[in-house]
């Protein structure tokens, strides 16, 4: 029932019980403004974790790097960076105070987590999303220092597929994550992995 776009429905709130229900089911919120809208785009942008391309390049950075990984170490901090980071071609952030506060409280009952990348004792790129099942659900990421959330982002799928993750859906087309092997599938193809893999 999603418009072309992908928005499906609009309004509710962001409680635990209902992101849930919402991301076994393909869906998740995305802000304009003070509502929260909810979207199942279609096609749906996805990563095979065995589909992982790592350039030559980052191959070097992740051999000889001073960056150093961490999983929740820090997870507040991971998402208030990705609140205040600019984005390009966006005037704002649809990480609102309000999305904040319920993500922090999905951590807290143990399903949001976050990738971090250090860089002298400082937080410098990182990541955060759902784990459900053998899916990952990522949501945002921010950068402060050159290569440090492509790095954090290798070291984290390359850490889930060891876990049995199967499927990790990046929700809409950048091209900094179809360089990494992100790509397009159908949305009932999604659905049916969702099935599969919940």
């Amino acid at each position: 029932m999603a418009e072309p776009d992908g928005l499906l429905a609009m309004g509710g709130d962001l409680s635990v019980e209902r992101l849930l229900l919402a991301y076994k089911n393909g869906i998740f919120p995305w802000y304009e403004g003070d509502v929260p809208l909810w979207w199942c785009p279609d096609p749906r942008f996805v990563l095979f974790p065995e589909d992982l391309k790592i350039s030559k390049s980052m191959q070097q950075l992740l051999r000889k790097t001073s960056f150093r990984f961490t999983i929740d170490k820090d997870f507040a901090s991971v998402i208030r960076y990705c609140k205040n980071s600019p984005r390009s071609g966006q005037t704002g952030t649809w990480i609102t105070g309000e999305v904040e506060k319920a993500y922090c409280k999905m951590y807290e009952a143990g399903f949001a987590h976050s990738a971090e990348a250090w860089l002298n004792d400082q937080l410098v790129g990182g990541l955060y999303g759902i784990r459900l099942g053998k899916v990952f659900f990522g949501e945002s990421m921010f950068s402060h220092s050159s290569n440090a959330s492509k790095f954090a982002f290798i070291k984290y799928v390359e850490h889930l597929r060891t876990e049995g993750i199967a499927l990790i859906d990046c929700q809409v087309y950048t091209p900094h994550l179809e360089s990494l092997g992100a790509q397009m599938i159908p949305r009932q193809q999604f659905i049916q992995l969702l099935n599969q893999l919940l």
